[in-house]
């Protein structure tokens, strides 16, 4: 049985795109479990193991496609977009959290699933070490929001540069704390 799992980050930030991969893992990956669980360091190191040794995808919703029609049914759009891109058809997917994206596979929500099953842990830290690089690059363009820190989220830093500097066109409008 060929089993994909799927994982979203950049749901809470204020600027970036959400972020979703799908994995199929070929072989056990020792060490996989939520990527907010690990340093950056590791994440990236097990990020490029699963590339090399699984079959994965992304998906990706814009802030301002995220502003159009909310932030839950962007997370969904992507891991869509994800599932749907992954090179081999799975038998089963399993998604974390409580919602399965529309998708014409045999699909589980599973609560916590990025603790549990290890495909979504290798979707979560694979989708978080991607986000991360576009936010980092965004970061050069736009330094005094600390993109390559904060990763979009609203830190203290973040607040104060979105107040004194206003937003980009990266910014998701419709985020409570954007506009001020």
């Amino acid at each position: 049985m060929i089993i994909a799992g799927v994982d979203e980050v950049g749901r809470g930030c204020l600027a970036g795109p959400v972020t979703a991969a799908a994995v199929i893992l070929h072989h056990p990956i020792p060490g996989l479990t939520d990527s907010k669980k690990l340093s950056a360091k590791k994440r990236t190191q097990l990020s490029a193991i699963i590339q090399q040794d699984a079959s994965f995808s992304f998906g990706h919703v814009q802030n301002d496609e995220i502003d159009k029609i909310n932030i839950h049914q962007a997370t969904l759009k992507a891991m869509q977009e994800a599932i749907i891109n992954l090179p081999i058809t799975p038998d089963l997917v399993y998604v974390d959290g409580k919602f399965i994206p529309n998708v014409e596979m045999n699909c589980e929500a599973v609560i916590g699933g990025d603790m549990l099953i290890s495909e979504i842990s290798a979707a979560s830290i694979i989708a978080k070490v991607y986000r991360d690089e576009i936010m980092t690059e965004l970061d050069k363009k736009f330094p005094v929001y600390g993109f390559a820190n904060n990763k979009g989220y609203g830190t203290a830093q973040h607040l104060a540069a979105l107040k004194k500097s206003g937003y980009t066109n990266f910014h998701r409008l419709s985020f409570k704390g954007v506009i001020v």
